[in-house]
């Protein structure tokens, strides 16, 4: 289905140029036909030079935009003139005020009122030309018509001036916005860097007690050696994997020392019970469920999930205390699939409008341990997975984390040989 185009669209599209010729050909060829057909008794005919005069006071409009006062001095000449030789006046009256227009639109008003009463001059001596208007009717004429044509003029000035006003606005927030979600997404990186950091020391550790392990128990218990050595095969491709990982994403050079304090070790999905008690500590009701076979997942999606919970919590807390959340995670196949639902609740200070228009809208999260659906949003690509988040019709906010997943057994003891 094609969009319909409006004429003011198409008008909009002509090259200024173009127009103005247009103008100022289409001005000048009907003053020269009417004064050539319209001729009353008693005036000169309209002869080769009211020819000339007509077209020297109607062309230079061509030019108003790109020289607007040499424009309209060119056209108050050539109508002076043409009034001068004791022509009849005729639609030639309106190209000095169609000049004075130009100027009025593109130059500062003490331009235009110098170019206003030439306008005005040109405007009495015409009607001095026809004595049945009579002086008050010709005074008039020559003030409103100048005072009219520029009232339009500055108009349309300060219209322009006022709309390159807001696209230079426009173009610096949009700059602005574009810098503070490289911020965003370059400090996720660096989060991201040092918690991951966690998953790769912890599989190393692993390796290198169970390779101990292994080498030691070889000659007396070389079952439980081999099972040491299937462990390190299983740890070491997870390690590979989450490496992988993170070097798709992280094309930045390392952090250096920031001073910051020594990494934590990784939470996962059994740390969601502690997130919740803590939301729930500071006034929101939380309903944590679970749904689907429980099976062991890499550190790293664990971890992906339990930021993302712990994200969308404190935006709950900053926009929506009074709401009641609910929290779901469902384990599938192939998949892990997290929803964080509250019903909208903010209390009095703020609409629901208002709320989910602020956490739409990565720019207007305040800062905290992430950045907003920013953060979400790159931490679940981290991993390939995504996330969605948006009003719900219903009323409230939800979001949710979609990541994929190997199948796996259900979660369960796992026979490892002591560490």
């Amino acid at each position: 289905m094609r969009s319909r185009v409006w004429p003011a669209d198409r008008l909009r599209s002509v090259d200024p140029r173009l127009a103005d010729a247009a103008l100022a050909l289409g001005l000048t060829a009907a003053a020269a036909v009417i004064g050539r057909q319209y001729h009353p008794a008693g005036w000169p005919p309209f002869d080769a030079t009211a020819y000339a005069l007509t077209a020297l006071a109607g062309l230079p409009l061509a030019a108003r935009r790109r020289a607007p006062v040499w424009a309209l001095v060119t056209s108050c000449l050539g109508f002076a003139c043409y009034l001068a030789a004791g022509y009849q006046p005729s639609l030639n009256f309106w190209a000095p005020a169609m000049a004075l227009y130009g100027v009025a639109a593109r130059r500062p008003p003490r331009t235009t009122a110098a170019c206003a009463a030439l306008c005005g001059a040109v405007v009495f001596h015409s009607g001095l030309a026809a004595p049945e208007l009579g002086l008050t009717v010709t005074v008039v004429q020559a003030v409103g018509v100048p005072a009219v044509v520029w009232t339009f003029g500055n108009g349309a000035r300060t219209l322009a001036e006022r709309n390159r006003q807001l696209a230079a606005l426009t173009a610096r927030l949009h700059r602005e916005q574009e810098w503070r979600e490289r911020q965003a997404v370059s400090e996720e990186q660096r989060r991201i860097a040092r918690e991951l950091h966690d998953v790769v020391a912890h599989h190393m550790s692993v390796i290198s007690v169970q390779a101990g392990m292994a080498g030691y128990v070889f000659p007396s218990a070389p079952e439980q050696a081999r099972a040491a050595l299937v462990t390190i095969s299983e740890t070491s491709q997870e390690g590979l994997r989450e490496l992988r990982r993170i070097l798709t994403l992280l094309r930045s050079a390392a952090d250096g020392a920031d001073g910051r304090a020594p990494y934590a070790p990784i939470p996962g999905l059994s740390g969601l019970r502690e997130v919740a008690e803590r939301v729930r500590a500071a006034g929101v009701a939380v309903d944590l469920r679970t749904d689907g076979v429980a099976r062991p997942l890499p550190p790293g999606v664990e971890l992906c999930a339990y930021r993302v919970v712990q994200e969308a919590l404190t935006n709950v807390i900053k926009h929506a205390r009074h709401a009641a959340v609910t929290v779901l995670v469902v384990h599938r196949p192939h998949e892990l699939l997290v929803t964080i639902t509250d019903d909208g609740r903010a209390g009095p200070a703020a609409t629901g409008a208002e709320r989910a228009g602020d956490r739409s809208d990565p720019a207007k999260v305040a800062p905290g341990t992430g950045h907003g659906l920013i953060g979400m949003r790159e931490r679940a690509r981290l991993y390939g997975g995504t996330v969605d988040a948006g009003p719900r019709t219903e009323g409230g906010f939800r979001v949710r984390l979609t990541l994929p997943v190997a199948a796996g057994p259900p979660a369960g003891p796992r026979k490892r040989p002591p560490t």
